[in-house]
């Protein structure tokens, strides 16, 4: 069976057909968040910090950190603010250094800048995922090869210099060029985890189908494991947190490994912890057990984040492994 091994310092994740869904957190992305944004430019990170340890709290095993952040203030005082390669490599850093000192789950070093991702990797401890390579050209030239230097797994993201195909025949195509890509840097193929794509269910009906698909086909064909970005399903609509607790069960019923998400949802939170028993992911249903507690709280009025904090501080709801140290 495929297995991708992510790792902190202290604790291993591992994302696999027979495994937990990996639910990675996606709240540390400074993208659409313009007062995380402005709080970064200021030096202040009390909202990543809240972030990241609510997310873990919450059920997220492993934490996405984007360094995707635009200074607007500063790029008026200096021009250099303007490019992200030069905003986005400190800061990355910066993060990264940060969050570990708070919590201990791996973390998925996001950017679409090179020196961002090198950064990432440097200041991370263990074996964190690297997101992401796409199949244009020269993004697999300067990817791989940081893919390899670090010995760190991938995510693949389904497009290449045409851009995004709304057919699912040309995203299993790109993803299965990156596959092969990689197996030329001797990155094997456990070490690659595709993002097939979710599009909007609002402007193409016939998404949640096509991606139920390729993750069928990703598996049986490519032998890979897949994750995605949830919330694209549901961009545009009305209660979207309902089509996202229903679009997780049924990626994961086709055999989705993991996925970019918010943990602090409770509904959907609920939906995996219900497909990790359904699927046998679940030994004893011990997790769902733990998981109903925290449910019970909520449904007294406490909210989701602060019974999901008090259920770890007890001890329950930790998501991961902890490694033998040598």
């Amino acid at each position: 069976m495929t297995r991708t091994v992510i790792e902190s310092k202290t604790k291993t994740v591992t994302i696999g057909f027979d495994e937990p869904f990996c639910v990675i957190g996606e709240r540390i992305n400074p993208t659409g968040r313009k007062k995380l944004a402005a709080e970064l430019e200021q030096g202040d990170f009390s909202t990543v910090e809240k972030d990241a340890i609510e997310q873990v709290a919450c059920g997220a095993m492993v934490l996405d950190v984007n360094s995707g952040a635009v200074f607007t203030n500063k790029m008026a005082e200096d021009p250099r603010y303007a490019d992200n390669n030069f905003v986005e490599p400190p800061l990355m850093r910066d993060l990264v250094t940060r969050i570990q000192t708070l919590v201990d789950v791996p973390l998925c070093i996001d950017s679409s800048v090179p020196g961002a991702l090198e950064n990432g990797l440097e200041a991370a401890e263990g074996r964190p995922l690297l997101n992401s390579v796409t199949g244009e050209e020269e993004r697999l030239e300067t990817i791989l090869p940081l893919v390899k230097k670090y010995n760190v797994p991938v995510v693949a993201i389904s497009n290449d210099d045409t851009g995004i195909s709304e057919d699912p025949e040309v995203r299993f195509a790109v993803a299965k060029k990156i596959v092969e890509r990689a197996a030329d840097h001797g990155i094997p193929a456990h070490d690659i985890v595709v993002d097939p794509l979710v599009m909007p269910i609002g402007a193409m009906a016939t998404a949640g189908h096509q991606v139920f698909t390729l993750v069928r086909r990703l598996r049986d064909e490519l032998g890979v494991n897949t994750t995605c970005g949830a919330s694209n399903i549901s961009f545009g609509l009305p209660h979207r947190h309902g089509i996202n607790a229903a679009f997780l069960p049924m990626a994961i019923g086709a055999g989705m490994t993991s996925a970019i998400m918010n943990p602090i949802r409770a509904v959907e939170m609920e939906a995996i912890r219900a497909a990790n028993f359904l699927m046998n992911h679940d030994a004893n249903g011990s997790a769902w057990i733990g998981f109903s507690r925290i449910l019970d709280a909520v449904a007294e009025g406490t909210p989701f984040p602060e019974a999901s904090k008090a259920a770890a501080s007890a001890g329950s709801g930790r998501g991961g492994r902890r490694r033998r140290r040598a």
